[in-house]
This record gives C-alpha cells, structure tokens and sequence, in this order.
C-alpha cells in the first residue's frame, strides 16, 4: 500500500513535527512563550483518570483495618485524654497526624501527653520535610519537640502545586520515601504500614518509585463531596469521650489521629485537599479530603497491595513517536492520493484519534490499574494536520529542484 517514496516522506514529516515540538520547548525554557499554555492552565486541574475514581470504578468496600479519630481543637490534656481511651482497647498501630513543635504553659498537659505517648506499644509521629528555595529540594526534616519523640517518625508532607492552603491544590500522588542528608524518612503512611504489616510494605518500597500514585478507595462521611464517602470508619471528638463506638472496631487495628474539623459539622478548608474522588472533577469548588484521610487512603493501597503502575518516560515518548509516525504516513498517503480530501478528512481522523487515546487512558487505568501517559501523543495528533502541509508545501518545496523552478518562473512572469 505504502511505496517507499511516500514512507520517506512519513520520516521527513515525522521529524518537521518533533522539530516543532522541541522549538517550542526550547522557546518556553528561554522565555516566556509557550503555545500550550492557555489549553494547559484551562485543564491544568482535570485528568481523565479523575473519571474512573468519580465515575466509573465499582462501589469500593469499607476498609475496616483503618480507624480514624478527630482531634478537633482539643488541647494536649485532652488529645491526651483521647489516646489513652484509645489505647485502652489494644489497637495494633497509632499514628498521629499532629505536631508539637513546642512546650506549653501547661506543663502538667505536656507531661500527661507524653505519658499517654510513652504506653502507646507502636506509635508514630509526624515529621517535616523542610524544603529549600535555593537548592532546589528536601534538605532538612523538622520533628516534634524532643520530650514528645518516644516513638517511631514519617514525613507528613502531602506535594501539590499550591503555594498556600487556600489555593487550589489536588493529591494524586505521593513520595514514599526521601534521603535527607544521606539518612533515609519514610512517608508518615509508609512508617504506619510498616508497623502494621512489613511485608506488604517492603514489598511496596520494593517498587522504589519516586511518586506513587495514590489508589483511593474513599472518604469518611462528606455530604456528598465525593461520590464513595463512608469508606472510613471515624470517630468524632465527642464520640470517643462518651464511648459511643465498641471495643471490637479498635482491637488490632490501625487508628490514626488528626484534624478532620472542629467537629464533623465543621466545612473549614484547613488541612484538606482535592482529590480525583471529588464528584465534580472539572471546576472543582470545594476540597473534598482532610490530609488525615489521605494518609488512610494511602495506608490502605499499602495493605491490600491495589499499587497503580504508570508508564515511564522513556516508553511514553516511544509510543508517541510510533502513533505520530503511523498517523503521519497515512495522512501522507492521503496528502498524495487524495489532496482535495485532505483538509476534511485529516481534521476528522485527528479528532478521532485523540478521543480514542482519551478513552483508552480511562479504559487502561480502570481495567489494568495502570496509568498511561499519552499527552505528548496527543499533542503530536494534534499537529499533525496541519504541519504537514506546511511541510510538504512549503519546506519539501524549498528543498525540490523541480518546486523552486515553479517559484522562480512564477517571478518571471510577475
């Protein structure tokens, strides 16, 4: 079907098209154009995977390993209070998503506090990645004040790309892990499994990828913020202190602490993210998640091993070189065979390609739990079209003995 002059000019096509790509890479590095950036700041919340977690994944069960529990606004005497109730019923974990940078006034509800953190038979802190503006990356980690340090340590952090609490920062993925001045801190939902089960998490950090994206399964009660609230069993501030749970739910069972709101009536936006279960993926208005429930999230990906994979870079850019190149020499075929087609014809074959790599990025994710990633296929689709005729017409001609006669006799006779 293909003649070796038209797969030729598929080659020369395909490269015009990457030599577009990389000038305007080259052009956005050095200054402040970008052709691709209006559509990107248009979409730069929304990805398609977003559907498969609001949309199309199948009802997900309740995860009973993982209990949560407010601490609200209490105060150390009373957090205190809460963790001893809690430890009363033997839980196999206890993390808590809280720090304490310093020493009260109160004494006497630092010391109670400490106590309460001393019996507790496996517990785990918060720590701080400390990020450095000037060198570009992690290089110190902040604890709790060392009185309160009696038990194991992870980092909290939770990377999105706000700058503040109340921009509009989404949590798709996580570090499980950073070297810090050559020691090594796992992520505070990492050191949590760990100590519930370390070999499902070795198994998870055998992975060693630098991001892990999270595999939620869902919310504590939201009204209605994202579609699979009540994934969580948590208890509030007031449900812990009148006893209104039963023993069996904490027995060997992870339990974490943390803020989820003054109470569970509280819509605050502190501490809390967007994330892909929220039911309205585009235009989002309101975080859906506090950080504690993302770390719950997490921990449970962990434990019942749901990893996602994702396609490295590098199989990324070969598999849009080889779609650039297989829609290139067709629309050559066409350029060739069919000119008075091409501009009709082209545009439609682009829109149906790019809606077909969209849904099998959906379709990939929720079937094989495996994200692809194909938006530079996309984005070469899209330029195709177009940047062949200006590659045939213009360059191909700029370079054929034949098209530069037809220019220079167009000129004689003007």
């Amino acid at each position: 079907m293909f003649k070796k002059g038209i797969i030729l000019d598929a080659i020369f096509g395909t490269a015009f098209i990457i030599s577009l790509v990389l000038f305007f890479q080259i052009v956005r590095f050095f200054g402040e154009f970008s052709l691709l950036d209006p559509i990107g700041d248009a979409i730069s919340d929304v990805e398609m995977t977003d559907l498969v977690f609001s949309e199309i994944r199948q009802n997900p069960s309740v995860d009973r390993n993982v209990i949560l529990v407010n601490i609200g606004d209490l105060s150390r005497r009373e957090i205190a209070r809460e963790l001893q109730i809690i430890n009363s019923y033997n839980p196999a974990v206890i993390g808590i998503d809280s720090y304490f940078w310093d020493l009260k006034e109160d004494s006497i509800g630092d010391m109670l506090l400490k106590r309460a953190l001393s019996d507790i038979k496996n517990l785990v802190l918060v720590s701080q990645l400390k990020y450095n503006k000037f060198s570009d990356k992690y290089d110190s980690i902040k604890y709790s004040n060392s009185f309160f340090n009696v038990g194991s340590t992870g980092f909290a952090n939770l990377e999105t790309d706000a700058l503040d609490q109340y921009q509009f920062k989404v949590c798709r993925s996580f570090p499980p892990k950073r070297i810090i001045k050559g020691e090594e801190e796992l992520a505070f939902s990492v050191k949590v499994s760990e100590l519930f089960d370390s070999g499902k998490t070795d198994n998870f950090l055998k992975r060693n990828n630098e991001y892990e994206i999270i595999n939620y399964r869902g919310n504590i009660m939201d009204y209605g913020q994202t579609k699979y609230g009540g994934r969580y069993t948590a208890l509030d501030v007031s449900d812990v202190f009148q006893g209104r749970f039963t023993p069996e739910i904490i027995k060997e069972k992870i339990v974490l602490f943390g803020f989820m709101g003054e109470d569970f009536n509280d819509r605050s936006w502190e501490d809390k993210f967007f994330t892909p279960l929220n039911v309205k993926y585009a235009g989002k208005s309101n975080p859906d998640m506090f950080g504690l429930v993302v770390h719950a999230n997490i921990i449970s990906m962990i434990i019942n091993e749901e990893y996602i994979g994702k396609q490295s870079y590098f199989s990324s850019i070969i598999t849009a070189l080889l779609i650039c190149f297989v829609t290139v020499l067709f629309f050559t075929w066409i350029y060739q065979r069919l000119p008075q087609w091409y501009d009709g014809l082209t545009k439609a074959i682009q829109i149906a390609i790019v809606l077909l790599i969209l849904t099998a990025n959906v379709f990939i994710f929720h079937w094989f739990n495996y994200k692809t990633s194909l938006t530079l296929a996309t984005i070469l689709i899209a330029l195709t079209g177009d940047s062949l005729e200006v590659c045939y017409g213009l360059i191909k001609n700029m370079f054929s003995k034949r098209g530069r006669k037809l220019v220079f006799r167009l000129y004689q006779d003007h």
